[in-house]
């Protein structure tokens, strides 16, 4: 299936299904992505903004809470709304991943699925971003537009290793901060039921 979208003075182009396709999957996930960022930053949606997240963070492990809070609605808010116009793809794609990994460990001890409270949702979000930053944005994108001076190649693989670092430190450290506070807990000796 092939459809003609053409501007006055431009030679007639040629999008097919795939275009379309890849459009529909970025604005999708990049308009999800988007909007739970700016539930972090603004308190749009429901949200807590910096303040009612940042505690929430914390709460979690990612500390400090009001930086984590910044980080995270960033790379959601950024990487959504490039995905969705499909611009710096590889980046955008890579942040966004990046953010949903680090909302998959706070849900991992949940298990899989999203009803129980499991990783399931930012799993699927995560996967679709890296996914399109892989494949790329189609031509019914700004980077297409642009000549794809932000979606070359090379950019696909120095922006996943720099957010893997970036991800595997930060997650790390929560990981960690999350078993030191468990080893100073300490179980009780006696069941309350015998106490009496």
């Amino acid at each position: 299936m092939r459809f003609l979208l053409s501007a006055p003075g431009d030679d007639v182009k040629r999008y097919d299904r795939r275009d379309l396709g890849l459009l529909l999957l970025r604005l999708g996930t990049g308009g999800v992505l988007a909007a739970h960022g700016t539930q972090k930053l603004f308190g749009w949606f429901g949200g807590g903004g910096i303040e009612g997240t940042g505690q929430f963070m914390e709460s979690v492990g990612y500390v400090p809470g009001k930086a984590s809070a910044t980080a995270a609605g960033l790379a959601e808010t950024g990487g959504g709304t490039l995905l969705a116009l499909g611009l710096a793809t590889p980046a955008a794609g890579a942040a966004a991943a990046g953010a949903m990994a680090g909302a998959a460990a706070v849900h991992t001890p949940n298990g899989f699925f999203n009803q129980g409270g499991g990783y399931e949702y930012a799993a699927a979000l995560g996967l679709t971003a890296a996914g399109l930053a892989v494949t790329g944005p189609g031509r019914l994108s700004l980077d297409h537009v642009l000549g794809h001076a932000v979606n070359r190649s090379w950019m696909i693989p120095a922006a996943f290793a720099a957010t893997a670092a970036g991800t595997t430190l930060i997650v790390g450290a929560r990981n960690r901060r999350l078993r030191k506070a468990k080893e100073g807990e300490q179980d009780p000796l006696f069941e309350e039921e015998y106490m009496e």
